[in-house]
């Protein structure tokens, strides 16, 4: 099976599902197809490759943080199973992809379980893997694992745990498959331990994840969650702790996402001082609450995201890539034209010096050895012609071989410099598509950029805001009649 019927099977697959889950969403798949036409005829992605197979159409969590965090613990809290297991020491050192099991039974699948099936937003992550570990990508059951459970919150949404990022020696992997779970996910809640605030035991928490989120245009989705804070009751701290980890939060430049501290009431101790522990319950409750009603919120803002997600796609081809692959163009015409140039002249004064070397010159008169030749044999006028001819024709062809050398030359010098651009789509791909063979240096837009190009997209846009209209009917009512009696 050719990577383009992959590709078509795979997304029928996801419109059958979300015909059921989310029926707003199956048109949008198809959008995204249109999209990835444009995109495939530029060569900014291959004929097996969609946009849509790059974003997760499930709500999506992620439990990111600390080794021994209480990430596991508040999973089993929030599930109300006791599902994940939990302890002082490295227990599960797997990303675990916790969804809805019907039958009423929970279930542990293997990581090929998550790699081979195209529904699921790991589908072929051990060949990423591979990339950056050699040998790696075949121990997917090393990294990944799957568990299926009866808990209606995972209904409609898929959670997942993460082992500790100081816990992990295969850390080039794991950290592909963190990057690989934050770009999809809806929401990511990164764990902080209360019983050690310190910027030391939050390194490379803090490295990897805060950081990286400052980079990100939706770090809004970022919840940082300072847990276990029933540690502080005795000594009454919790200010001084919580200034402590926010000062370290901003120290990395976190200046966005929201803060929340919570701790495990099954497994606390309370103090003696019944104020202070009645504070901290408080505290701990109203921001349980907070949290979880974020968690709630997925599914809606997930269907908000996938179709902002198409829109940004269509702006990034047209406002980021198209202008991108025109500077490129302007640059590669430019030097290919300077080389020339220096060619040209470089060869005519070869051409010059050899002739004059050879004596073909008679005062200011070419008298080349053949001329002689061509009188004394009579030869017809075209034959003569174009034996006179044929020291231009050669210095021509050596110029044709030279200038496509050139050519290619400058062409993979500019695009050394493309790879480090970020937009939607291989962008250093679509500069070598357009700069084949075939193509001019004179042809100022990119291969496969044009009027229908430019009207796909402007349809597109359309599209998701009128998407965006039928979520809005879903979830709002501004005018406040009645939607039976308006139709009426």
């Amino acid at each position: 099976m050719t990577p383009a019927k992959r590709i078509e099977q795979r997304l029928k697959r996801l419109q059958a599902h979300l015909k059921q889950e989310n029926p707003v969403l199956v048109e949008v798949v198809a959008r995204y197809r249109d999209l990835d036409k444009v995109a495939q005829k530029m060569g900014l992605m291959q004929a097996g490759e969609s946009y849509a197979t790059q974003i997760s159409w499930w709500p999506m969590i992620s439990v990111l943080g600390t080794f021994s965090a209480g990430k596991s613990s508040f999973i089993n809290t929030f599930l109300d199973l006791e599902l994940q297991h939990t302890g002082n020491q490295a227990v599960d050192d797997k990303f675990t992809v916790l969804t809805f099991s019907p039958d009423g039974t929970a279930h542990t699948l293997p990581g090929l379980a998550l790699d081979g099936d195209p529904r699921f937003p790991f589908y072929q992550i051990s060949e990423e893997i591979e990339r950056v570990s050699a040998g790696e990508g075949a121990k997917i059951d090393s990294y990944l694992q799957m568990k299926v459970a009866p808990s209606e919150k995972l209904r409609g949404r898929i959670l997942i745990d993460s082992p500790g990022f100081d816990a992990d020696e295969q850390r080039k992997s794991t950290l592909k498959i963190t990057d690989h779970i934050i770009e999809l996910s809806d929401l990511v809640l990164v764990f902080f331990d209360a019983r050690h605030p310190e910027p030391g035991a939050m390194q490379d928490t803090l490295e990897h994840l805060v950081r990286g989120a400052q980079r990100r245009n939706d770090s809004s989705k970022f919840l940082f969650i300072l847990n276990q804070i029933d540690s502080s009751a005795r000594e009454d701290n919790l200010e001084d702790i919580v200034a402590s980890w926010q000062k370290a939060l901003v120290q990395s430049g976190m200046t966005t996402g929201s803060c929340y501290n919570l701790f495990n009431a099954k497994l606390a101790v309370p103090v003696e001082n019944e104020a202070v522990w009645a504070r901290y319950v408080a505290k701990c409750t109203a921001d349980y609450q907070a949290l979880t009603a974020r968690m709630a919120g997925v599914n809606t803002e997930r269907a908000y995201r996938v179709i902002g997600a198409l829109e940004a796609l269509t702006n990034e081809i047209e406002q980021q890539a198209v202008p991108a692959l025109q500077a490129a163009l302007r640059r590669w015409r430019r030097d290919v034209l300077i080389w020339d140039g220096i060619l040209l002249s470089a060869l005519v004064v070869a051409a010059g010096v050899l002739s004059v070397s050879l004596g073909w010159w008679a005062g200011l008169s070419f008298n080349p050895p053949w001329s002689g030749l061509i009188a004394a044999e009579a030869m017809p006028t075209f034959l003569a012609s174009g034996l006179a001819l044929l020291p231009g024709l050669l210095c021509l062809l050596v110029f044709l071989v030279l200038h496509y050398w050139v050519r290619g030359w400058v062409r993979r010098y500019v695009a050394s410099s493309l790879s480090a651009i970020e937009t939607s789509g291989n962008i250093r791909a679509a500069f070598y598509r357009s700069t084949g063979l075939l193509r001019s240096i004179f042809q100022r837009a990119p291969k496969g950029w044009g009027r229908t190009a430019r009207k796909r997209l402007a349809v597109l846009r359309d599209a998701t805001d009128k998407f965006v209209q039928q979520l809005n009917d879903r979830f709002t009512n501004p005018s406040g009649r009645d939607k039976t009696s308006a139709s009426d």
